[in-house]
């Protein structure tokens, strides 16, 4: 009968702990803890045994957790008439001491980059009464209390468990835990969760992406997919932003660059080489190309190189329910848009409405009767220095960038400026 109720342990405590069978005579030690993310990513799906006294080619056994029981003082034993199978190749496990302890991960909740000194794991019954057990993954230690358990591994459990007790305990719970993995086609194999990233800042994604080695770095930034790595890709610095790109080949990075604002696009293949801008080019769209081309022709130091060319411009002669329509329609950065941009036919800019204004009229409102009447814009060949000031005289949001004939070619918003300033500091 197994004596267990959420009993705790940890994978430093079971590492070359025995395991017996029914008679009492001893089976072999653990040295493995297979996890199956496909399966489940929090629990472990079984241990690698290696069986007392077997043959050297014979002695690596997959042992179900479910085929095992707790005895007196936590022994484990196996349930009598389990089969206990040789192990099968173990490419498709996450093995928590192989690939955890002693591994950099993320800490997802407090956005930063660990070292793992244990797992600490859980006992729990089976689902029917007379089942075997599972073994829970709860927290990763991450302090002096993990590391202490492995340096006194060997000696008495509860002597090793009175000298962690007295340390203070740093630990991340399972589900807030990515794992870095040098090999990105085993991140996607295992299925690894990209959610967990995916739901990060892009800001915290960039910060981890700078701390970590840069092997881990490139097979992180590998797993990730185009949109997310797009937006994290505009966020690190420049020097990070080359080195990241040489390990992809043009293909993988023009579908990164595809989800990014044309201007930080534009921005991030003028730093590149010709030959390998142009490449990345190629492997484009045509509109999305177009796009960064045109930009690509002004000084990166001038208002038409700050700015991008996502906005919303609608005719002037159209009404609220127009505009929201509009809104749900744009492909760029929804959470970027501050204001709609009224133009007319020829493409002339001539008012500016604040989204403010926008969900607060009438749905039959026209669009015309909800600016302010102050309209703020700058110059193509304008300085960035000119733009920066115009956003401090004014306190804009955005600020839209006109042709010589008066068209709206863009717009530069407050992060571009900002972004702007700290390059020239």
């Amino acid at each position: 009968m197994n004596r267990v109720h959420n009993q705790r342990t940890s994978v430093a405590t079971l590492l070359n702990a025995p395991i017996f069978r029914a008679d009492g005579v001893e089976f072999g030690r653990v040295r493995e803890f297979a996890v199956a993310p496909m399966v489940d990513a929090s629990r472990v799906e079984g241990l690698v045994v290696r069986a007392a006294g077997a043959k050297r080619r014979q002695r690596r056994a997959f042992v179900p957790i479910k085929s095992l029981r707790l005895g007196e003082n936590a022994r484990m034993e196996l349930i009598p008439g389990v089969k206990i199978e040789l192990l099968a190749a173990a490419a498709d496990f996450l093995l928590l001491e192989r690939d955890l302890l002693d591994q950099q991960i993320i800490d997802v909740h407090g956005h930063k980059v660990v070292r793992v000194n244990d797992v600490d794991l859980v006992w729990e019954p089976g689902s029917d009464p007379g089942a075997g057990l599972t073994l829970r993954i709860a927290e990763v230690e991450v302090g002096t209390r993990g590391a202490v358990r492995r340096l006194l591994k060997g000696l008495p459990l509860k002597m090793v468990d009175g000298v962690a007790s007295r340390l203070r305990a740093v630990v991340i719970p399972w589900e807030f835990v990515d794992l870095i993995d040098r090999d990105p086609s085993r991140r996607v194999r295992l299925k690894i969760e990209q959610d967990r990233l995916a739901s990060m800042h892009p800001s915290d994604l960039a910060d981890i992406l700078e701390e970590l080695a840069p092997a881990e770095r490139e097979a992180l930034f590998s797993s990730l997919d185009e949109e997310v790595a797009a937006e994290a890709l505009e966020e690190v610095e420049p020097r990070t932003q080359k080195t990241l790109l040489e390990s992809l080949d043009s293909e993988r990075i023009a579908g990164i660059i595809e989800e990014m604002d044309p201007g930080a696009a534009a921005d991030l293949l003028s730093e590149l080489s010709t030959e390998r801008s142009d490449a990345i080019l190629e492997e484009m769209n045509e509109q999305d190309r177009h796009e960064v081309e045109e930009l690509l022709e002004y000084e990166p130091d001038s208002a038409a190189g700050l700015m991008t060319t996502e906005y919303v411009g609608v005719a002037e002669q159209l009404t609220v329910t127009d505009g929201l329509r509009a809104l749900a329609e744009f492909e760029g950065d929804l959470e970027s848009v501050t204001e709609l941009f009224l133009v007319a036919e020829e493409g002339e800019l001539k008012a500016v409405v604040p989204l403010s204004r926008l969900v607060t009229a009438l749905p039959e409102r026209r669009l015309a009767e909800l600016h302010d009447g102050h309209l703020v814009c700058i110059g193509l060949k304008a300085s960035g220095a000119k733009a920066a000031e115009l956003f401090d005289k004014y306190n804009l949001r955005s600020l839209p960038v006109l042709d010589e004939q008066k068209r709206l070619a863009g717009v530069i918003r407050a992060e571009h400026v900002i972004a702007w300033l700290r390059e020239k500091r």
